[in-house]
């Protein structure tokens, strides 16, 4: 018979791959400034190749009622990915099936537009160089202040 050390041993041994993977989850919440064109979290960190959960949350609001986006995109390229999304307002799809997102290869990770009362999560893989990377809302007029960034440091 073994003993109880023995069995919560091996229990220790087969449980710690589950709990270091689910350590192993980045999990972000960034919430919308009801009144003010802001992002809640101006930044967070995460290692290089780590998985990630983030949520975007527009809480309702009676006064301004703008929905909201939030962008990942590659370091020093927020500039490029705002102006893209001024000039892409004149796409009728713009706002709607394309959810305010312009077309551009610097955009690495995307929510959908959200709604004000709703939230949007998306789950993604950490780019694997470390650096700076800008996160914006595409929604017209919002990505010159809306914004914050991801760090990806070991």
């Amino acid at each position: 018979m073994k003993s109880i050390l023995q069995i919560l041993c091996v229990a220790s041994v087969l449980a710690s791959p589950l709990a270091l993977r689910s350590q192993d989850v980045a999990e972000i919440t960034i919430t919308a400034d009801k009144v003010q064109f802001l992002y809640d979290v101006k930044e967070f960190t995460v290692k290089p190749a780590q998985k990630v959960k983030l949520t975007l949350i527009n809480p309702a609001d009676s006064v301004t009622k703008q929905p909201h986006n939030l962008l990942i995109v590659k370091p020093g390229k927020d500039m490029a990915v705002g102006m893209a999304s001024n000039n892409a307002i004149s796409d009728p799809a713009f706002l709607t099936t394309k959810n305010a997102i312009p077309e551009s290869e610097d955009i690495l990770f995307h929510t959908k537009l959200v709604q004000p009362g709703t939230q949007d999560t998306i789950e993604f893989t950490a780019p694997t160089e470390a650096g700076d990377y800008p996160y914006i809302c595409t929604y017209p007029g919002h990505w010159a202040i809306m914004k914050g960034v991801m760090k990806v440091t070991p």
